[in-house]
């Protein structure tokens, strides 16, 4: 719903101050528009896209599919970040799971979102690299001083990155989460 890929049903959305979804007044805004960058849990990568194609993808408007080099000062930004350069010619296929991660959160950022929402962007990585990818993550946070919403099951994440918590059960908000 924050997203914009799912209507409310009742109530509002509002982030910094600006109504994003409002069903009283009829406000929905676009999820083009509402500059928010989403990270789903399976990354979803274009499989027929290489990782510089991904990256760049995040620019676009609609759906044509990104020529197939790129020569974007923000793209070649994200690609050095996240150690993509290497990868660049890559398809998701022949990436690791903490490549194919950070591919997504370079498409994510490349567009200067206001705020990164996040699906549970660790469940699919071995122990090891989610906590290498969950400091990195960490320290690229407080380098942007981007807001994350993140989506976990995992306490590790909460303790890491809750600075606020909200324990949604069985579809409700069961109240504030534990913190620390």
């Amino acid at each position: 719903i924050v997203a914009g890929l799912t209507r409310p049903d009742a109530g509002h959305v509002r982030l910094g101050g600006e109504t994003l979804a409002d069903v009283a007044a009829r406000i929905d805004v676009p999820a083009r528009d509402r500059r928010l960058a989403y990270v789903f849990q399976d990354y979803a990568l274009f499989p027929h896209l290489n990782v510089l194609q991904n990256v760049a993808f995040g620019l676009q408007r609609g759906w044509r599919n990104v020529a197939r080099e790129v020569r974007h000062d923000e793209v070649q930004r994200w690609m050095r970040a996240f150690e993509l350069g290497p990868l660049s010619h890559h398809y998701p296929e022949q990436l690791s799971g903490g490549q194919r991660q950070r591919t997504a959160l370079a498409r994510a950022l490349v567009a200067r979102p206001r705020a990164l929402l996040l699906d549970e962007p660790f469940a699919a990585l071995d122990p090891d690299l989610r906590a290498r990818l969950r400091d990195e993550l960490a320290d690229l946070q407080a380098e942007l001083g981007i807001p994350l919403v993140l989506i976990t099951h995992d306490e590790r994440d909460v303790r890491r990155f809750g600075d606020e918590v909200i324990e949604i059960a069985a579809g409700r908000v069961a109240g504030p989460g534990a913190l620390r």
